[in-house]
Order: structure tokens, then C-alpha cells, then sequence
């Protein structure tokens, strides 16, 4: 290909190699990522390939190694969340900085088609290792990761019986705490504001839920099938409104997003119910937005952010052949930040 008039030359391993005084070797084995280079050596290496605007030529890499330096994020979109994919994203890409991995992000509009994505990514062998999320109990794309093979992580547990790398929240600890706050503050009848997705999450902070009322001998109040019928939005505020008007509702809620939290109490208000006096409201909390706008529900975070980066190191150690055994965690509610701070 004929050089563009007037660019620069590409910089390459021996421009880094000049600059340095190392060995192309050296330097090859430096941007690989070189553990058992000394710190200040990579740390030279990064700071030259910075200056000069080094880029790997991944096609070449992909030629010599079979490998492509790419990670694949397949990130749910249908997330009530807020700020979740960004959150994940900054987690995953402050991980891999540094490294000579890359991240491509693809979205999932349809959740039923997201095993047709990971059957693309298997037959075009386009990433070395790749992130799954909302996980299902018997979730068709990890059994397809484990039949190819193919390093992988998942945000959220499921029911294989063949181990696999998996990250997740523990909601049922999640959904414990938000009881026994919501008992603590002398509420006697509570209900649980989740959507069911046909995750693992769900069923397991339905689970703990159900048992945890029982266990404190709090009324349970049931949510009616239909709040999730049309957009969740416009669904959930009118189930707001209409819960506003009943006597006999629950006075503490369990919401599992702090977007259906303060989604339902904008309806609460359409008829005058105090969220924090008149009900009491708890969600897990994933931004900063809730204790500015609503300051009265209360929240137990989640740190999305943390979860992008230890998701990150586990497909990382994957990539590198530990075994699926060693690379589990289940993450605790964050105490260290809290809403009304």
C-alpha cells in the first residue's frame, strides 16, 4: 500500500527498541504485558510506545500468534440500572490499560438472540476472551463457551454443573440488609419490586426475600404480573399511583434498581404519599443520581465500576490458563458508601 503524502512513518518495535536502547525482543515481550520483566523495564517500554503513538498491528499479531488482543463485552442493554454500562466499561477499560488487549463492546437489543452473537464471535474467532452478562440459571452461551472452550466470564452465576469464571453481586445478602433495615424501621408489611428476567439474580433475591419476611414474620404483599406489561417506566409510575390510593399496601418496599425505586415513588407522589414517611422505599444503588433527586428511598450499592474491573482480571487469568475453580467472587453490598452520606 503506498504511503499517504506528507504521514509519518508507523512506528514500530524497533522505533520503541531505539528509543529505549532494549532488545526487540525485549521490547516485544514488554508490550505483551512481561510479568517477569522488571516493573522499571515496562514501565520504560509504555512510556516510549505512548510518546511515538505505538499501535500493535493486530492483523500481524493475529498472523504470528492466533491471538487478537480483543476482549468482547456482551453487554445487555435492557439494564434498569442507571449508568451501569458505563460504569462496567470504565471498570473493564482501566483494567486493561496498560495491556495489549482491547475492548470491543457489543450490545444485545434482544436478549433471545444473544446466543446467535456468541456463535459469531466462536466461528469468527474475533476475541481471545469474552464477558457475558445477566445470566440465566442454565444460560445457553456459557454452555456454549464451555463446549468451545473458549476463555470467558460471566456477571452472574448460573446452575452448570461444569465450573466456570463468573463475577456477581450478592443480592441475597442485598435483599437480607434491606429487610431488616426496612423491620428496624417498624415497617410490618413489605413487598419486592423486581422484574423478572429469568436471571439467576431474580430468582435468587426472590428467594432470599421470601424467606427473609418470613423468618422477621412480615406481612408479604405480592406484585401484581402486570406492572412490567408495557415500558417499564410508564408501567411502574402508574403502579406508583395506583398503590398511593390503596389502605391496604405495604409500608416498605424492596426495589432491585434504584430507576424502578424512584420510577414508582414519582407515583407515589401523584397522590400525596410521603416516600420515607407514609412508606418506607430501599433499592440497590448503582450512581449517584438517587441521593440528589431522591434523597428520601434509601440504598445499598452496588459498584459497578469494581465489577468491570474484577470481570476483567478473572478473564484475564482465564486467557492465561488458571483454572475456572479459582476464578469465582461474590461481592458483598458496599458499606463504605452509602446514600445519605
Amino acid at each position: 500500500m503506498r504511503q499517504l503524502k506528507d504521514s509519518k512513518p508507523r512506528p514500530t518495535l524497533s522505533t520503541i527498541a531505539k528509543m529505549t536502547g532494549l532488545s526487540l525482543s525485549t521490547v516485544s515481550l514488554s508490550l505483551r504485558g512481561g510479568e517477569n520483566l522488571k516493573e522499571e523495564t515496562r514501565l520504560k517500554v509504555a512510556a516510549a510506545a505512548r510518546e511515538v503513538g505505538y499501535v500493535p498491528d493486530r492483523a500481524g499479531v493475529r498472523l504470528r500468534t492466533g491471538k487478537t488482543n480483543v476482549i468482547a463485552l456482551v453487554l445487555d442493554s435492557a439494564d434498569e440500572s442507571i449508568d451501569y454500562a458505563r460504569h462496567m466499561i470504565q471498570g473493564i477499560g482501566s483494567v486493561l490499560k496498560g495491556t495489549p488487549y482491547h475492548l470491543s463492546v457489543i450490545p444485545e437489543f434482544d436478549r433471545q438472540s444473544s446466543a446467535d452473537t456468541i456463535r459469531y464471535l466462536l466461528k469468527s474467532r474475533t476475541a481471545d476472551g469474552i464477558i457475558i452478562t445477566h445470566t440465566s440459571p442454565r444460560d445457553p452461551r456459557v454452555q456454549l463457551l464451555i463446549d468451545a472452550g473458549l476463555p470467558f466470564v460471566s456477571h452472574g452465576r448460573t446452575e452448570f454443573f461444569t465450573p466456570h469464571a463468573w463475577y456477581d453481586f450478592h443480592g441475597e445478602k442485598f435483599v437480607q440488609e434491606a429487610i431488616q433495615r426496612l423491620a428496624n424501621q417498624g415497617c410490618k408489611s413489605v413487598m419486592l419490586l423486581a422484574k423478572n428476567d429469568c436471571t439467576t439474580n431474580y430468582h435468587n433475591i426472590l428467594r432470599s426475600f421470601l424467606q427473609t419476611a418470613n423468618n422477621l414474620n412480615l406481612e408479604i404483599h405480592t406484585l401484581p404480573e402486570s406492572t412490567f406489561e408495557q415500558s417499564d417506566n410508564v408501567s411502574l409510575r402508574t403502579f406508583g399511583i395506583h398503590l398511593s390510593t390503596q389502605t391496604n399496601r405495604p409500608d416498605g418496599i424492596v426495589c432491585d434498581s434504584e430507576m424502578h425505586a424512584m420510577t414508582l415513588a414519582s407515583g407515589l407522589r401523584e397522590n400525596g404519599v410521603s416516600v420515607g414517611k407514609d412508606i418506607q422505599i430501599i433499592c440497590k444503588q448503582t450512581s449517584d443520581i438517587l441521593p440528589i433527586l431522591f434523597p428520601e428511598i434509601d440504598g445499598i450499592v452496588e459498584d459497578v465500576h469494581a465489577a468491570g474491573e474484577e470481570l476483567t482480571r478473572l478473564l484475564l487469568r482465564s486467557i492465561n490458563g488458571e483454572s475456572a475453580e479459582t476464578l469465582q467472587i461474590l461481592a458483598e453490598p458496599d458499606h463504605n458508601k452509602v446514600n445519605n452520606e
